[in-house]
């Protein structure tokens, strides 16, 4: 296994060129950036738009990865493309099997660093978990990935290549030519594994696109969620530019115990936050937000926090997920009872609020929500130096 590359100051993607002389990946480039290569490698412009939907279709509606297979191509321009360019996604390097079915994939990037990708499967749908960038910038302190410093953003061809590498697994690539069937083993996407979307925007942006695309892999943007920590910036853009829905990892009700739990709370606090959220639904189209509240002993799980919740979410379109806190070697936090969670839902429900209690879904194989963490790019933390920084010392 390739030893991991240092952590730099650079966290920008790498390019999608393969050092000089080498080969083009295509897996990642937008419509008009594949027939911008086409064109620059020999391809005339008058044909582009076509070869572009021909070839886009090959790879993202039915998996196809071997130019050769592209049988609607000549033969010989086949062969060119082969010389120019490289259909690639991850390598995956482990893929474990929760006991409730809940798969887990280790897969190597460029550079030889590895993220994790989780497909979750339910009746009559299935949901994968995508990563956007190597680790995290945000260190939110009751998160296993946020003890891992950030490394790189993820290109585009390295986000929605996690899809394709799931779809490979589940063998959900249709026959072309087969009669089109509506079952979808991988029906939705949430941006919710390593990494803060919304700080690897455009990489994610285009990555989505391909995914929305109605000639290729056509999922729909009401299936897809980006999950954000709260940068607000960014906010807007994504429902200019993107559409989806949208969760925000809310998790405290007052800007004290959200500075320990979230520390990008300190840029943009609850109020700032809020503001931005009460806009997404109007410029997005969507339906509501998700607000994403993860259920510590202790720590933000009394009456008073739901209560207060409540009160911060007024006016909002909103449905709050209660997260029980999925613990990881070291954590300095303990999950909420089950008595006192379901107390908390209750406040909410009669509120008015749809107030689900997520399962935990793969705790077996640290597969559940806050639990993904690469094991080559695994901190060595003690509790005490975990606790330390979340300022929850009496813990340690």
């Amino acid at each position: 296994m390739p030893a991991a590359a240092p952590i730099t100051q650079d966290v920008m993607t790498i390019p999608r060129k393969t050092p000089e002389g080498g080969r083009i990946n295509l897996v990642g480039l937008t419509r008009e950036a594949l027939r911008e290569a086409l064109i620059a490698h020999g391809t005339p412009e008058r044909q582009a738009k076509m070869r572009t939907g021909q070839i886009w279709q090959w790879i993202y509606q039915w998996g196809v990865r071997d130019f050769d297979a592209m049988t609607n191509l000549a033969k010989a321009y086949r062969t060119d493309l082969a010389e120019h360019f490289t259909i690639e996604i991850p390598e995956v390097v482990n893929r474990q099997v929760s006991a409730d079915g809940t798969r887990k994939y280790l897969v190597r990037i460029a550079g030889g660093h590895e993220v994790e990708v989780v497909y979750i499967p339910e009746e009559g749908r299935g949901t994968l978990c995508v990563s956007s960038q190597v680790g995290c910038t945000l260190t939110c302190s009751f998160c296993h990935t946020g003890t891992q410093k950030l490394v790189r953003n993820l290109s585009a061809g390295e986000i929605v290549g996690q899809i394709m590498v799931a779809r490979d697994d589940l063998d959900e690539w249709p026959t072309p030519g087969a009669p089109k069937d509506e079952t979808r083993l991988l029906s939705n996407i949430v941006l919710m594994g390593m990494g803060e979307p919304l700080y690897n925007f455009e990489n994610v942006r285009d990555a989505m696109k391909i995914a929305m695309d109605a000639e290729g892999i056509q999922l729909s943007r009401r299936r897809i969620t980006l999950s954000t920590s709260g940068i607000v910036p960014e906010i807007h853009r994504t429902a200019a530019e993107i559409g989806c829905m949208l969760a925000v990892s809310f998790h405290a009700t007052t800007d004290e115990v959200r500075d320990k739990l979230v520390p990008i709370n300190r840029k943009w606090n609850i109020a700032a936050l809020l503001d931005a959220l009460r806009e997404y639904p109007k410029a997005s189209n969507s339906e509501r937000i998700t607000f994403e509240y993860v259920m510590l002993d202790g720590i933000n799980d009394s009456d008073e926090d739901a209560r207060r919740l409540v009160k911060l979410i007024e006016g909002i379109p909103a449905k709050i997920n209660l997260i029980p806190f999925n613990e990881w070697p070291g954590a300095p936090y303990r999950r909420s009872s089950n008595n006192r969670i379901r107390a908390f839902a209750d406040i909410i429900y009669k509120a008015g609020y749809a107030s689900p209690i997520r399962t935990p879904r793969g705790e077996d194989i640290m597969a559940a929500c806050g639990q993904l963490k690469s094991a080559t790019e695994r901190a060595r933390k003690s509790r005490r130096e975990i606790a330390a920084e979340a300022g929850l010392d009496r813990r340690a």
